[in-house]
């Protein structure tokens, strides 16, 4: 095995990234592909990755059809199957309200509790209410008894309790299935938390749920939206629009690893991004503005118009100033990443300009998962001017909105965005032709997304040689590509989602503002290298927990197996690779030769999955 990692390592860095020149060299941009390259390359592109029957699909429809479809994908009925995964997923479809209530902080609720009560009180007649000294939890499904009601040992037999704890996936799969509903609470209260998540895998997916709540109910919802968002990436007929959530998430990002925002990405993916991924920029630009999961990862609910300075009292001494105040993070963020770009043409002056705009613009209780508001007693009502543009005084929230407005028209913007957009779909340099004529129809159709990915769709350079093939896969995408090409199936999606984390790209979870980078040399490093072979050997031959492969499809010839995962003839290097991987040790001297044997269609199909052939898209 080290020398098939070895010799598949030494092609990865020669194949997988592109020669550096000395300067731009776009003449490849210019030379169409041919008809058979041009299908493979939208799959490459426009989905997670082909799978069995994709390829004769779009033949059979023809490809520009088959993009109209993805263009519109509410008119394109959506996988079963997908839906059947996602129903379990109940955080997934809950209010912001029922999300509080359900996985809030224990503590935290018992707090707001409190607080509420006092307030109460404070309404009547000024006496406080008698409030407990150690009030109970609150009633919520995500809070646990941390005490069993009782041993493991005293709901189940010594031979299916060593099984819960010790047996094969198969063996703990047949033995819950026998176990009767009404029991199931108990053992799952009772059972210790290391073989709770043992027992995952082999769980139904309402078992699952039970078996998180029981263990962890505060990473409930980000196990939720990892899952759901693998299982769309890898089922979803809608494969553009998951893609383009994808972009628009990384484009607007915020982690689930900063405080409050745990109980805010859900609503924010599902309300803010996805409805809009295919609509207008502005409204794009507006729903994240008006996001609790945005205004508490960049601080602008902290973002308070100062209050007049102290007054002196008797003696000459000033009173203890406020620490409230400008908050300028997501100011600078909303101009730098989300809008105009670093390069864009505003300066530190519109920074300040645009945080008075936006001051007022809040949370109510973020710390309890609550709604976006709009105060208008901590807002700015001076006069501003933002990139030339003159705001009048004693404006409200509107302020804010005219921002939206001068951003999402300006010409920084419409070049910055078609940019992005053309470095995730065409290439990490893209030519500057279609990125111009990206923008011009930004800037004609009013910020029109669907109409901006047409026009890049329908250019030369998309369809292109320089294109074709000239990104690399980030973890993400390579984990879902190999499950979409082996033709996989997933029960459990978890430990994809920490496969994907091992390679670099925790999901939801990238704490910069910047988001992931599309760039090719961000995921292209030796730990990168050797975890994704690793991955790829381990599902191609059924290693992976809660994922199952039908092997028997793959050929013991590496050329037909290579054809079946990547769609296309595999490289001359990486079959002489895999070649050379696969020949059987030479004898040392006065050793007898082994007789080969065939090698085992799963270790080939792990060696195609991890060859730079198939880290391209």
């Amino acid at each position: 095995m080290r020398k098939t990692l070895a010799l598949l390592g030494a092609l990865y860095w020669t194949a997988v990234l592109p020669a550096r020149n000395s300067g731009p060299d776009y003449s490849a941009y210019e030379r169409s592909l041919p008809k058979d390259q041009q299908m493979l390359h939208a799959l490459d592109r426009l989905t997670y990755g082909p799978r069995l029957g994709d390829l004769e699909a779009v033949k059979k429809m023809g490809l520009k059809k088959w993009i109209d479809a993805q263009l519109h994908p509410e008119a394109l009925p959506e996988n079963g199957e997908l839906e059947a995964r996602l129903a379990p997923l109940k955080s997934l479809s809950m209010s912001q309200d029922e999300i509080a209530k359900n996985y809030a902080n224990p503590v935290a609720q018992v707090a707001a509790a409190l607080a509420a009560q006092l307030q109460q009180a404070q309404k009547g007649n000024g006496a406080a209410a008698a409030l407990p000294v150690n009030p109970p939890l609150p009633a919520t499904k995500a809070v646990r008894n941390p005490v069993p009601l009782k041993n493991l040992t005293d709901l189940l037999p010594p031979d299916q309790v060593r099984v819960l704890r010790n047996g094969t996936l198969e063996q703990r799969r047949s033995l819950l299935a026998k176990i009767p509903a009404d029991q199931m609470d108990d053992i799952v209260t009772a059972l210790p938390s290391n073989v709770r998540n043992q027992l995952m895998a082999a769980a139904s997916p309402e078992l699952q749920r039970k078996l998180q709540l029981a263990s962890n109910p505060q990473q409930v919802m980000a196990s939720d939206l990892s899952s759901a968002k693998l299982y769309r990436a890898i089922y979803s007929t809608h494969q553009l629009e998951e893609q383009l959530t994808d972009f628009w998430f990384n484009h607007f990002n915020v982690s689930l690893e900063k405080g409050a925002d745990r109980m805010l990405v859900t609503t924010y993916e599902r309300d803010a991004i996805r409805p809009n991924v295919l609509g207008k920029f502005r409204d794009l630009l507006e729903a994240t503005a008006n996001s609790p999961a945005m205004m508490f990862y960049l601080d602008n609910w902290q973002n308070v118009t100062p209050p007049p300075p102290a007054r002196a009292n008797a003696k000459g001494k000033q009173a203890k100033q406020a620490t409230r105040g400008i908050n300028e993070n997501y100011a600078r963020e909303l101009m730098e990443l989300h809008t105009l770009g670093v390069d864009g043409g505003y300066t530190q002056h519109d920074i300040i300009e645009v945080a008075r705009c936006f001051t007022g613009w809040s949370i109510n209780n973020p710390n309890q998962g609550g709604p976006f508001v709009y105060n208008d007693n901590t807002h700015d009502k001076g006069e501003k001017v933002v990139l030339g543009v003159t705001i009048p005084a004693g404006g409200g929230k509107e302020d804010g909105e005219k921002v939206l407005d001068i951003l999402a028209t300006h010409p920084s913007t419409a070049h910055f965005i078609s940019k992005e957009l053309a470095q995730r779909f065409v290439a990490d340099d893209p030519p500057p032709a279609v990125v111009n004529a990206m923008a011009k129809t930004f800037t004609d159709s009013g910020g029109d997304i669907r109409a901006v990915m047409q026009t890049m769709l329908d250019s030369k350079e998309f369809f292109s040689v320089g294109a074709f093939h000239s990104k690399v896969k980030t973890p993400f995408e390579m984990i879902v590509s190999a499950v979409r090409a082996t033709n996989a199936t997933v029960d459990y999606a978890m430990p994809l989602a920490n496969q994907i984390s091992t390679l670099g790209q925790p999901l939801y979870r990238k704490l910069e503002p910047t988001g992931y980078s599309n760039a090719n040399i961000e995921w292209v490093n030796s730990a990168s290298l050797l975890a994704r072979m690793n991955f790829a050997m381990q599902l191609g031959q059924n290693k992976v927990e809660g994922v199952t492969v039908d092997t028997k499809k793959f050929s013991s010839t590496p050329q037909t197996t290579a054809k079946q995962l990547l769609f296309a003839n595999a490289s001359s290097q990486t079959l002489d690779a895999i070649a050379k991987s696969l020949a059987p040790p030479k004898p040392k001297k006065n050793e007898k030769p082994v007789k080969p044997t065939p090698p085992a269609p799963g270790l080939i199909a792990g060696l195609v999955l991890g060859s730079p052939d198939f880290q391209r898209r």
